[in-house]
């Protein structure tokens, strides 16, 4: 269950956060990994710490959320199995820092430092594409009435990209008709 976190890359950290509830969060049994600890101790911590893990740094998930996650996870071939009486909580990035910091050991700070990076690489993410989709809108708009032409052009242009489809050929021999 120590894993070196020298060997963990940001991509491993970002395919364990989710979207929950509108916002990115890792689930407890994925943090505990990380980090190094067994989830049953992540959770203890957290739990004798509630002053520091307010609602926006970690909840429970429902058990609608749970069961989502869960089907997700086995469609995954997650390894993990969990209990169904459990559920998951779910750690926001400040929350994860949290964790860190109340599990004080060494593993725990330097693999709060790539679930920082990986939480961050998504936000980054996230921005770019609404500058793309921002982008688009503004070309859409300037292009206005010119959106049949333009049409028009990208269909020449695709009628020219696929390949000529060759003609069928009477097949040499005798056939049946049925």
């Amino acid at each position: 269950m120590t894993a070196d976190t020298s060997l963990v890359p940001v991509e491993r950290v970002e395919r364990r956060i989710l979207l929950l509830r509108g916002g990115r969060v890792i689930l407890d049994a994925d943090l505990a990994d990380l980090y190094g600890v067994p989830t049953k101790r992540l959770n203890e911590q957290a739990k004798r710490n509630h002053s520091r893990f307010p609602e926006d740094f970690m909840f429970r998930l429902t058990r609608r959320e749970a069961s989502v996650v869960n089907r997700s996870q086995i469609a995954t071939g997650s390894r993990k199995h969990r209990d169904p009486r459990f559920r998951p909580f779910a750690f926001t990035e400040h929350g994860a820092i949290m964790a860190a910091n109340v599990l004080n050991s060494p593993q725990a700070v330097a693999a709060s430092v790539l679930v920082v990076r990986a939480f961050v690489r998504l936000r980054h993410l996230t921005e770019s594409h609404r500058e793309i989709a921002a982008k688009l809108q503004e070309l859409e708009k300037r292009v206005g009435g010119h959106g049949a032409a333009i049409q028009e052009i990208v269909s020449a242009i695709r009628r020219l990209m696929d390949p000529p489809r060759e003609r069928r050929r009477k097949r040499i021999g005798f056939h049946l008709k049925r």
